[in-house]
């Protein structure tokens, strides 16, 4: 089923189906408490401004050449901005003021431009060193590259809901159709996770959400001498920094939105991922059309169901007898899933699914198999996922309307529906009290001219939501990469984007409306390698960078 469709079907099927009640928690915040929450960003971002970051060397394994690291102070409860305070790290790249295209020309610099990769979860510490890029070089030259970890994430105050040591679980299965004993399993693990997030963390789990974070990047403007802030978020960063514009439009210089996700009350967070895993649904028949016109290379099949037959028979043989064993169903999923999100990983995965069904398992092992050595940031990440957007909202309590709501989505959407609700399932046992969602909404004159920008076919961030952005943000103006699904477009291969980008950043220039680019071409079908001119290190900025929009 073609996206328009299956989008279709999904929304009508959740609006009739979905009931949510508050776990735990409060209705809207009362208006005494908002009010003291206001006060306390202004205060703690005047005290943030008088103190400044003092940048000096990175921790080693954040180092990099010109890369400086500091630290800037935010209440934990910003209705008590003189209480307990956490430490946030900051990373900074100085502007090079170097014109690519001329040498002798002197750049002027333009101020910061702070960016956050999305998640929730994800540390944008490494998005300075993207100035080393070719796509991204006139914008170094311009602005201090600024990234951050948001609080809870990595050294800011970190947040973990179990021992890391027990995070990956491999080889484990991951069933399109689960019988309710393994449904019922997974709830209890659901439940074991949301207490373990309580436990450890204690009263301050409430405080891990997206206005904190909203607040926090507020302070951190403040602490970088910015009265008005120049921000790009990817993925999840698009819904915070949307919910920053709402509360502080005065305060914004410029902002790009990077693959957008649905701001709408309604949609939060419940909603978007079952939007999301009816995406993926669609990104994944992309995935196999192209094995398919690829058979000669690939053999897995001259059509999406041969190829989804193939990928069929390696989820059973592995269910019998895990990859160097390491690599299950689960394991597989998870590899493909990261193929959802970015196109440019199809040919290394379809060429360890067709090397693994001739027999050599040694590349699929090599892709899928979990790494011990990133546990510890990889279960970080998920605690932080999971404190935010069970934060931010209610969430269905009640487990029939999960089952009903995802059994229903699984007919029509199997590859990822199951998945995502074991992902998001503590949410409905979650401990801390639930928000009410922001009204993200800006009338027109009030917030800077904004640009959004979006994949047609983005799987993460399906994209009526770049659509209901565009909407609630006045003066915005959407560019869609037609035809295509990276997740995350600003700073890639598609040069048309980059121009837009570009004009804006540098030069405040938007379309006059609606802007359009054509695709980026398809990948060829075989490994990919780095970039004309890249070095070791610049690659590996590049795959740092994909990783700005992935949820875990």
């Amino acid at each position: 089923m073609r996206a328009a469709a299956l989008y279709s079907a999904a929304g009508s099927l959740l609006l009739t189906t979905l009931t949510v009640a508050p776990a735990g928690g409060a209705p809207a915040a009362p208006a005494a408490r908002q009010a003291a929450e206001a006060r306390g960003t202004a205060v703690a971002a005047a005290r943030a401004r008088a103190a400044g970051i003092d940048f000096g060397a990175c921790p080693a394994e954040q180092r990099g050449d010109g890369l400086e690291c500091g630290t800037v102070r935010v209440p934990l409860d910003y209705a008590r901005p003189k209480g307990e305070q956490i430490t946030l790290t900051v990373s900074r790249m100085r502007a090079t003021h170097k014109d690519p295209h001329n040498s002798k020309r002197r750049v002027p610099r333009q101020g910061v431009l702070v960016f956050n990769p999305g998640g929730p979860g994800a540390a944008g510490l490494d998005f300075p060193l993207a100035g080393r890029l070719p796509e991204w070089k006139r914008i170094a030259a311009a602005y201090d590259l600024v990234g951050y970890a948001p609080r809870g994430v990595g050294a800011s105050a970190p947040l973990s809901c179990e021992d890391p040591k027990k995070y990956y679980k491999a080889p484990s299965l991951s069933p399109t159709h689960p019988t309710e004993a393994y449904k019922k399993e997974r709830i209890a693990q659901a439940k074991a996770y949301a207490r373990g997030c309580a436990e450890r963390t204690g009263s301050a789990l409430r405080y891990y959400n997206s206005l904190n974070n909203a607040r926090d990047l507020d302070v951190l403007r403040a602490a970088l001498m910015e009265e008005r802030l120049t921000f790009m978020g990817a993925s999840y960063g698009t819904y915070f920094g949307a919910v920053y514009a709402t509360l502080f439009p005065s305060h914004v210089r410029r902002m790009v939105l990077d693959s957008a996700v649905n701001p709408d009350p309604e949609k939060i967070w419940y909603r978007n991922n079952l939007d999301q895993s009816a995406a993926f649904e669609s990104r994944w028949t992309d995935f196999r059309e192209w094995i398919a016109r690829h058979d000669d290379v690939y053999g897995l099949g001259r059509t999406a169901a041969d190829v989804r037959r193939s990928y069929e028979t390696a989820r059973r043989q592995l269910a019998t007898k895990a990859a160097g064993g390491k690599v299950g169903p689960a394991q597989l999923q998870g590899a493909f899933l990261a193929a959802g999100y970015y196109d440019d990983f199809w040919p290394s995965r379809a060429q360890a699914l067709s090397a693994y069904l001739k027999g050599d398992p040694e590349p699929l092992v090599r892709l899928a198999s979990p790494s011990p050595e990133t546990a510890a940031e990889a279960e970080n990440g998920s605690a932080v996922y999971s404190a935010v957007e069970c934060n931010d909202a209610p969430w269905p309590t009640d487990w029939k309307v999960w089952d009903r709501d995802n059994t229903r989505l699984a007919r029509v959407a199997p590859f990822e529906t199951w998945d995502n609700v074991w992902m998001n399932l503590p949410c409905a046992y979650w401990p801390a009290p639930r928000q009410q969602p922001v009204d993200v909404r800006t009338g027109p004159g009030e917030l800077a001219p904004t640009l959004i920008l979006a994949a047609e076919r983005d799987a993460a961030t399906p994209y009526d939501g770049a659509l209901e952005m565009n909407r609630r943000l006045a003066d915005s103006v959407l560019v869609t990469e037609r035809d295509s699904g990276t997740h995350g477009v600003a700073g890639g291969p598609n040069k048309c984007v980059n121009a837009y980008l570009d004009a804006y950043l540098l030069e405040g220039r938007l379309p006059a409306r609606r802007a359009a680019c054509a695709g980026h071409p398809e990948p060829k079908p075989e490994h990919q390698p780095a970039a004309a001119g890249d070095t070791a290190g610049t690659q590996a900025v590049r795959d740092a960078l994909k990783g700005k929009a992935e949820p875990r």
